[in-house]
């Protein structure tokens, strides 16, 4: 158990919490969310111990092992892969490597025997002698080869260093788990298999994340840091937020009779309950869930950006052909011989395993990269407007502020200043930031900038490279709408799985054998056709 007394932080005379109280029990998976900057990751340190608070106290029961993700992907560098997992339990890590010294002394003495006894017995106690089976089994379930738990960390890409340091902090079942952005950098496959097993997980869980679905299908409580204060509310992140509205939208009924608020918070309460979480906490949720008063239910200051696009000509019946397409970067072929065709109603969902092929494929359809072979045909009522993956390379001047260069994409009687300067402020520029220079921006606020250039430029085809990258819960939930309120054509690539269920009527899958086209397909319905796959290759 975990228990935070009083405890408040304040950092460059800023205070960040102030008497926040709580209390995190075994069984429980907590989501940790706030608007970026409200100090969720330094929430994740101040448990870990690498921070003091400024008063109060974290106590943590006596014996409890606590494991985090590691943040640092180049840690590792000089480690074996199953090294690098094991190393998630410290202790045995450290005994594995004093047995090993001690057996390969040459003057091996009594004394030494004595002291091999005791590192056997707790080798022992801690299941030593199936800690590489089971770092082996760890990572075979995160798509990690076997061939490759031999290498050396440096030795692995991007993608596959995020697995194994996922994996070192589930190793050995920590009493403890904290977990920042885990699903960052996953394909959607793995992150699958981590739902399934942090859902099954007995012991205590702490995640901060920007995935909604995540949230939601592993989260048995949320942590909300707003106000200056962390707050605890029983439910997932869905209850979280339509709980926050429902708050908001009763403050505001001074009049209507309290029986009336009650029945609707009685509604709104047995709605959530019956469509509770599959995981084996849900009955004990829902018995929580009916406890709720309204003094529970709490509105949010969190503030959301306006997204809508519209566009200025209408689409025909040809929208884009890719034939053939084959390109090879830095010696490593990541495209060949694609081929598909998009329609103008398709609002496709473009999906790899391999984040270079999705990107690269995404720089040719927006013309910013030629393929080795074959050829991209756009309609000819076809306008299009890209958000590439690195947001730096949509900046040619950064030293131009915000207003003057959003100003190059504005339609004429759309460039004056009181315009640019409203449409800013619905996209949470406000004031003088919109004075500020691009090169100083954070990468939400790049993306909120793009995004603000995309909406100006009324393209009936969005092409979108990731674009929930960088944003906070609510600048993703209102691009969410926003997409799904859009009547033009969209291709995209994205990692979060509520976005790419919500937007796209249409996966194209790019892998190693080329192209898998699930026409008509929602995104879930993708990910079953898979499970059944993989079940028919285990049969045959």
């Amino acid at each position: 158990m975990i228990t935070v007394s009083e405890m408040s932080l304040n950092i460059d005379g800023r205070k960040l919490y102030e008497d926040v109280n709580l209390k995190f029990t075994p069984g429980n998976c907590y989501g940790v969310i706030g608007a970026n900057g409200a100090g969720k990751s330094t929430f994740l340190r101040l448990l870990e111990g690498k921070l003091q608070p400024t008063s109060g106290v974290i106590a943590i029961d006596k014996d409890q092992r606590m494991s985090s993700l590691v943040q640092d992907h180049f840690a590792f560098d000089d480690f074996e892969v199953l090294d690098t997992v094991i190393q998630g339990h410290k202790e045995l890590s450290e005994l594995m490597q004093k047995k090993d010294a001690l057996y390969a002394k040459p003057d091996f003495s009594e004394e030494d025997g004595v002291i091999a006894a005791e590192l056997e017995g707790r080798f022992a106690e801690l299941d030593g002698w199936n800690a590489e089976l089971d770092a082996t089994k760890l990572l075979n379930d995160l798509g990690i080869a076997e061939s490759l738990h031999h290498s050396k960390m440096s030795e692995l890409s991007e993608p596959q260093k995020v697995k194994v340091l996922l994996g070192q902090a589930l190793f050995g079942k920590p009493d403890i788990l904290l977990l920042d952005e885990p699903t960052n950098g996953l394909d959607m496959q793995t992150e699958v298999w981590l739902e399934n097993f942090l859902e099954d997980f007995p012991n205590i869980v702490i995640v901060v994340s920007h995935d909604r679905h995540f949230l939601n299908q592993v989260c048995t409580q949320m942590c909300d840091v707003d106000f200056g204060q962390i707050k605890m509310f029983v439910g997932n992140y869905d209850f979280w937020l339509e709980s926050s509205r429902l708050a908001s939208k009763l403050a505001g009924q001074q009049n209507a009779k309290k029986e009336e608020q009650i029945k609707e918070l009685q509604e709104f309460i047995a709605r959530f309950s019956a469509n509770a979480s599959k995981s084996k906490q849900a009955t004990s949720r829902k018995k929580q869930l009916d406890k709720i008063s309204l003094d529970d239910i709490q509105p949010s200051s969190r503030k959301y950006p306006f997204v809508k696009f519209t566009f200025d000509r209408e689409l025909g019946n040809d929208l884009v052909r890719v034939e053939d397409v084959s390109k090879t970067i830095e010696g490593v072929k990541v495209l060949d011989n694609i081929s598909f065709i998009v329609r103008p109603e398709d609002k496709v969902a473009i999906m790899s395993r391999n984040d270079v092929a999705s990107t690269t494929l995404m720089q040719i359809l927006a013309g910013e990269m030629e393929p080795d072979t074959g050829t991209v045909t756009w309609g000819v009522t076809s306008t299009r407007s890209y958000l590439p993956k690195d947001t730096n390379s949509a900046f040619n001047d950064e030293n131009l502020s915000i207003l003057d260069w959003l100003r190059q994409y504005a339609q004429k009687g759309e460039d004056d200043n009181t315009f640019l300067r409203g449409f800013l402020g619905k996209m949470l520029f406000s004031g003088d930031e919109i004075e500020k220079k691009i090169k100083v921006l954070s990468g939400g606020e790049k993306i909120r900038s793009i995004l603000s250039k995309m909406m100006l430029q009324k393209a009936n085809t969005l092409l979108m490279d990731d674009p929930t990258n960088h944003l906070d819960l609510e600048s993703i939930t209102a691009l969410n709408d926003g997409l799904t309120g859009f009547d033009g054509a969209i291709i995209f690539t994205s990692h979060d799985h509520q976005f790419i269920q919500t937007v796209a009527n249409h996966i194209i899958e790019v892998s190693a054998k080329g192209v898998v086209d699930r026409a008509d397909t929602t995104l879930d319905e993708f990910l079953n056709h898979e499970v059944m796959q993989e079940k028919v290759r285990q049969l045959y």
